[in-house]
């Protein structure tokens, strides 16, 4: 049988007391960087994108598909790298993704044709997926369950800062200078991230606990934790989840100019009010967490999240939509996302602690492969109205609220299935055989 060795920070596999709070803080700076950078490689480009298309001699839609193909990338490098990690370790990945990462983001800025571009991009995407998937890993690895919700709060409370700083810095950088140092910025962005991994980020799966077998014993650990109902339940919730945030995110700009004629600086300080809600709740997780259990906390979130999307499209079926009361719906909406991603990864990376690297990596991908297939969803449905982008998102979020209602379910009927080497002896003694 597999045996694993855990600690909570600052305390090694074999007990010694090894990182003060100031190294925990750095760690978990920088695992929050990591996260962070490719949404960040998203939000800040898309302003360059219109000065990208002459510059490539294509149209929008040729510009998108680098969109597209970093998207893909995300998603195929977490299913990559997250089981790899549970093999490998988790520095070697961490490092070397975000090493490349670098490298692909300086070829995206010197790509003199757009095919080199996309296939750059999704060269960008692969490699940046290792830090999205295995720093929620390393979490797992470090934190204790008493302790694991708290960590989870502040990772999502500090990415939660990309969509609010990324476009401002891309307008920034595109009014002193062309789209191509958009990409040179995340390179040296990524520079700097492989030189804090390298100096404060240390391996946090001991050789006796890694997956053994090769690719072989990565594909085994994937499937036991997929055929695990206990982590499926908030994997699908997650998925789901974030279908309805990437149909906010692709619509909200289109409803507020569009329908509602505001500016393109105002829709900014909406959406970036609303960014500022979800960050704000993230910080309160790490609070309710310790008085509540994750499994709450997910239930409540949903039913928040979920209420006031509904409410939105009752008003506009009715006839009875505004402006005022969008904005209210959707920043009560998007705030309560702020306690519903930390909440459902803390159940799903509890439940599946014998892989961590594997459950983050179907976490990842789920939400990513959901949110591609909705994202151009509402453009499908017309944009003289916030229906549309109001009934998909309460379409999705309906069975994420259904699936964060089954999930204590979900754990009843997976516990006797669920690997011995998932229980916790302690916060500071977690080896089991």
């Amino acid at each position: 049988m597999r045996k694993t060795s855990r600690d909570s920070p600052g305390v090694s596999p074999t007990g010694r007391r090894t990182q003060g709070p100031p190294a925990r803080r750095r760690v978990m700076l920088t695992l929050a960087g990591v996260s962070a950078v490719s949404p960040l490689a998203t939000d800040m480009y898309v302003p360059g994108l219109p000065q990208m298309a002459r510059s490539l001699h294509t149209d929008t839609a040729g510009a998108q598909i680098s969109l597209t193909g970093f998207l893909i990338g995300i998603i195929v490098g977490q299913l990559l790298w997250g089981p790899l990690s549970d093999s490998l370790g988790r520095r070697p990945v961490l490092i070397g993704g975000s090493a490349a990462f670098a490298g692909f983001s300086l070829l995206c800025g010197l790509a003199p044709t757009l095919e080199i571009l996309n296939a750059a991009r999704l060269g960008q995407g692969l490699t940046g997926a290792a830090g999205i998937v295995v720093a929620r890993a390393v979490v797992a690895d470090l934190f204790d369950d008493d302790r694991i919700g708290g960590a989870f709060a502040a990772l999502s409370a500090v990415t939660a800062v990309a969509p609010i700083v990324a476009p401002l810095l891309g307008g920034a950088v595109l009014s002193v200078g062309s789209w191509r140092w958009l990409f040179v910025l995340l390179a040296l962005v990524g520079l700097a991230l492989t030189l804090c991994l390298a100096l404060w980020v240390p391996e946090s799966l001991p050789a006796t606990a890694r997956v053994s077998g090769g690719v072989s014993g990565t594909v085994r650990s994937m499937r036991r934790v997929c055929a695990r109902r206990s982590v499926l339940a908030p994997v699908l919730s997650l998925g789901f989840g974030g279908a309805a945030i990437f149909v906010y995110i692709g619509s909200t700009s289109f409803v507020f100019q569009d329908v509602y004629h505001l500016s393109a600086g105002l829709t900014s300080l909406v959406y970036g009010a609303n960014a500022i809600g979800n960050m704000a709740a993230s910080i309160s997780y790490g609070r309710l967490v310790r008085r509540r259990s994750a499994e709450e906390l997910l239930r409540g979130s949903m039913v928040l999240t979920l209420t006031p999307a509904a409410l939105l499209v009752a008003a506009e079926a009715a006839g009875m939509g505004s402006l005022a009361l969008t904005w209210i719906c959707l920043f009560v909406s998007i705030a309560a996302f702020g306690v519903f991603f930390p909440a459902v990864t803390t159940v799903a990376q509890s439940r599946g602690r014998d892989a961590p690297g594997a459950t983050s990596a179907l976490l990842g991908s789920v939400q990513f492969t959901f949110g591609a297939v909705a994202s151009p969803l509402a453009g499908l449905f017309g944009d003289d109205s916030a229906l549309p982008m109001a009934g998909l998102m309460a379409g999705f979020l309906a069975p994420a609220t259904l699936a964060a209602f089954l999930v204590s379910r979900a754990r009843e009927a997976g516990s006797a299935a669920a690997p011995r080497d998932t229980h916790r002896h302690g916060p500071h003694d977690r080896t089991t055989a």
